[in-house]
């Protein structure tokens, strides 16, 4: 079996478990952790996580943020000055990012129930754009919008409860229950 096989068995397992109905927002957090040069894979094979939780007796959803930044810079006015010098564009991140988090948290009330796990997909696509573009800070922008539960699938590594974005130095401690590929 392949790393990707093992976390959607390890995910279908969890999925089936009891879920408490009193539960801080960032208590309904989970993060699908796998090594970044499987992000192909992972995203061949979401259909399994998809049948794996209607199994379950549950309803899907998946938002994928990976082309949200292009989007936004192709429709920016100064989208050929930030090309020919990206450090004009930091302000503007902030921008990019309070808009990011306000469609990702509508898309989310939209779609979410008690019995509804809504997957993020595409989290690298935030990496590198500045100490104000974070999957930590979105996560903590969008969770209070969930009824059911996040899964965020995540490219990276976890120590304890140290999340790292593709084996960056930098990383957050999160509260959120961790899905790994590891046997047993």
């Amino acid at each position: 079996m392949s790393r990707i096989d093992d976390l959607i068995a390890n995910y279908g397992r969890f999925v089936k478990l009891p879920w408490p109905n009193m539960l801080a927002p960032a208590q309904r957090v989970w993060m699908a952790v796998y090594a970044p040069e499987d992000e192909r894979r992972l995203r061949l094979h979401l259909p399994e996580f998809e049948n794996a939780t209607k199994a379950a007796g549950y309803e899907w959803s998946k938002i994928d943020i990976s082309s949200e930044f292009e989007m936004w810079m192709a429709s920016h006015e100064y989208r050929d000055a930030y090309f020919a010098n990206p450090k004009l564009m930091q302000p503007e991140l902030l921008g990019f990012f309070d808009q990011l988090a306000k469609d990702v948290g509508s898309e989310i009330e939209a779609r979410t129930s008690e019995k509804t796990i809504i997957g993020i997909v595409g989290a690298a696509s935030l990496y590198g754009l500045g100490d104000h573009v974070r999957v930590s800070a979105l996560i903590e922008r969008v969770q209070d919008r969930v009824a059911g539960r996040l899964l965020v699938f995540f490219p990276g590594e976890i120590e304890g409860n140290n999340y790292r974005l593709l084996g960056a130095k930098d990383g957050w401690n999160y509260l959120a229950t961790p899905i790994t590929a590891e046997r047993g």
